[in-house]
């Protein structure tokens, strides 16, 4: 009970107290006020866009994420120490320091004659980068943990490759292929670092909500950069629990 209380303590302070804050700063001038910062055109553009970008790139990462993890859990190839040392790169790496590399490897003085800056293009490759690894951490423990007898004993039945993979693999990997595509979403839903300097920051095209929130402080707007913050919490909380149910379903088949 002791160590109960200890965590539920802990987890006011650290997480619950800020949100109330963030929300209490959000309506300073009242709630007309918050509905028209997170209904403007510029606003609606930036949570749109965030959204869809971030919904696309945790779909890719669930399927390579879970292709990359399989190979590393099942094959053995030279290399793959480094393989999996480069992996967990994005989550030791400052992420500003993600948009630098880009900004070398694909911008105006590009060694590939490839300059993909100030495009959503940019975008996508920034926050692919910093979230495959949280799909590939999640599935290859599982992938390890797999009963090779099942696959085996279903193969001497005469199932094909792809019938094992549909009723026997994908069922056990899909609770950690849905936290893996989660925590991406969530990561590249609140992204900064690695698209502040490649996204280009074009109202309408290219501006995410993260970059349009720290515009609104620069503008001495705190209220406005809370009202979208609270949207992008809102929105990252409710993804987080759908799929966490999701994966509580696909746990008790």
């Amino acid at each position: 009970m002791l160590g109960l209380g200890i965590s539920t303590l802990w987890l006011s302070v650290i997480v619950l107290i800020p949100m109330a804050a963030l929300v209490a700063r959000s309506t300073d001038g009242g709630l007309g006020t918050f509905w028209d910062s997170i209904t403007g055109r510029s606003a609606v553009s930036a949570l749109v866009l965030t959204l869809w970008i971030s919904l696309g790139v945790s779909a890719f990462n669930a399927v390579l994420g879970t292709m990359t993890a399989w190979v590393l859990a099942r094959d053995r190839f030279r290399g793959k120490g480094v393989v999996n040392a480069l992996i967990d790169l994005p989550f030791a790496l400052p992420t500003v320091v993600v948009g630098i590399i880009l900004l070398a490897l694909a911008g105006p003085a590009s060694p590939v004659g490839v300059n993909v800056i100030g495009t959503r293009w940019a975008i996508l490759l920034a926050l692919l980068f910093v979230t495959l690894p949280f799909v590939v951490r999640s599935v290859q423990p599982v992938v390890l943990e797999l009963d090779r007898e099942m696959e085996q004993a279903a193969a001497s039945l005469g199932a094909s490759h792809l019938t094992i993979l549909r009723r026997i693999v994908l069922p056990s990997l899909l609770p950690a292929i849905l936290s893996g595509a989660a925590m991406s979403f969530a990561r590249a839903v609140g992204e900064f670092g690695s698209v502040v300097l490649v996204a280009g920051n074009i109202p309408f095209k290219t501006q995410l909500a993260s970059v349009y929130i720290f515009g609104q402080v620069e503008s001495d707007d705190p209220a406005g950069a809370a009202a979208v913050s609270v949207v992008l919490l809102v929105i990252s909380l409710a993804v987080l629990f759908s799929i966490s149910v999701l994966a509580r379903r696909s746990d008790d088949r």
